[in-house]
């Protein structure tokens, strides 16, 4: 971790990300997009509702605090901030809390824990439901008491025998939800929760930012489910009836969306136009069982690729969309590389004929492929 000053204490794994190094390049941030919109597909074909969010960095918002790192500062442009023109490119519905947090004078993240205060989760999950269309009351407006009993994740960390309490605010009227089964936190990897005086079901993906958000969500839905697991498991919608599709990253985390697209079975799609013929290099081919799943994967060059281009793996005569994602080959993070998932009934396990193509503006272009 990192110790600023006045007290104030920030999680070290933020620092690329407030120095502006080692930033994403333009194709991994559409391979994150791109798979989030692929996802926003398949959720409303189901007829449900789907939302992305991205919770700011710490030091995204209050950076006045940081110690000496202004002066090894490489940009001020962020994988946060970068990504919006792509998820407006393709579609994907997102809510901007970078923004939304940016404008309020409240300092709404504790000084001592890497997460906003209750009262900054209550603004994000306004910010949310308003987007949804979902009708509540407003809950930064309800009433509230503050304690000063909150010990924060970084104090903990540091001073685990010595941690300063810090002010907390309590929402009334938080307790309309229960939890369904044994929960020993909200940090818990799967939750379930029910509201008999509330409507709609809602499955959330989150990491620990969704900590602070539960509460509130779970007030607002008769059912909800909530995940940190990672890849994200599509069948969820359907397991849990869901009519709402929930997306919360940390901004930290982007890089890693990149890598772990979600596990849905790939669609069936057919490229329009005439498909061109042209070798370009393949590599690190691969299948593996994943469940009920057969996940193919690989690297097309990156020098072929288009910062946008799509790729389309042909298995035995039918043409899947694959995910466009960041993979390791050889040992070497690839952006330009490929995940499909395919039902275990649509593999022969041998002899299946596999070639790779991908678009180029409005043009496809089988590039090659191999038996495997």
């Amino acid at each position: 971790m990192i110790r600023g000053s006045d007290g104030w204490l920030y999680y070290r794994d933020s620092l690329n990300d407030y120095l502006g190094t080692g930033q994403m390049s333009e194709r991994a941030l559409f391979n994150v997009a791109h798979s989030l919109a692929m996802m926003q597909e398949y959720v409303e074909r189901q007829g449900a509702k789907f939302l992305f969010t991205i919770a700011p960095n710490k030091n995204s918002l209050y950076g006045e605090h940081m110690p000496y790192y202004d002066s090894r500062k490489v940009s001020d442009e962020k994988n946060l901030t970068r990504i919006r023109s792509w998820l407006e490119k393709e579609g994907v519905q997102y809510v901007d809390l970078y923004r939304v947090l940016s404008e309020q004078e409240e300092v709404l993240y504790h000084k001592r824990d890497s997460h906003w205060n209750n009262k900054g989760a209550a603004l994000a999950a306004d910010t949310l439901l308003n987007a949804l269309g979902k009708e509540h009351l407003t809950l930064t407006e309800a009433p509230y008491e503050v304690r000063t009993d909150f010990t924060g994740d970084l104090d903990a960390m540091l001073y685990p025998l010595a941690v300063t309490p810090e002010e907390e605010i309590y929402y009334d009227g938080l307790d309309r939800f229960a939890y369904v089964g044994e929960v020993e936190s909200t940090f818990d990897p799967r939750i379930t929760t029910v509201n008999p005086g509330a409507g709609g079901s809602l499955v959330m993906y989150r990491d620990s930012f969704g900590n602070a958000l539960l509460p509130f969500l779970a007030n607002q839905y008769g059912d909800a489910w909530f995940s940190r697991g990672i890849p994200y498991q599509m069948t969820d919608l359907a397991a849990h009836g869901a009519d709402t599709v929930i997306v919360e990253r940390a901004e930290r985390f982007l890089p890693e969306m990149a890598e772990n697209p979600p596990q849905m079975e790939g669609r069936l799609m057919l490229p329009e136009g005439e498909i061109i013929r042209e070798a370009a290099k393949v590599s690190g081919i691969r299948a593996e069982q994943q469940g009920t799943y057969v996940k193919l994967s690989g690297a097309v060059d990156e020098a072929y690729l288009e910062n946008d281009s799509r790729i389309g793996v042909r298995v035995n005569g039918n043409v899947y969309e694959a995910f466009p994602a960041t993979v390791t080959v050889e040992d070497e993070s690839r952006d330009g590389g490929f995940v499909l998932y395919l039902a275990s009934d649509a593999w022969k396990d041998g002899g299946e004929e596999i070639d790779i193509l991908i678009q180029k503006g409005d043009t496809w272009y089988e590039i090659g492929g191999c038996v495997m």
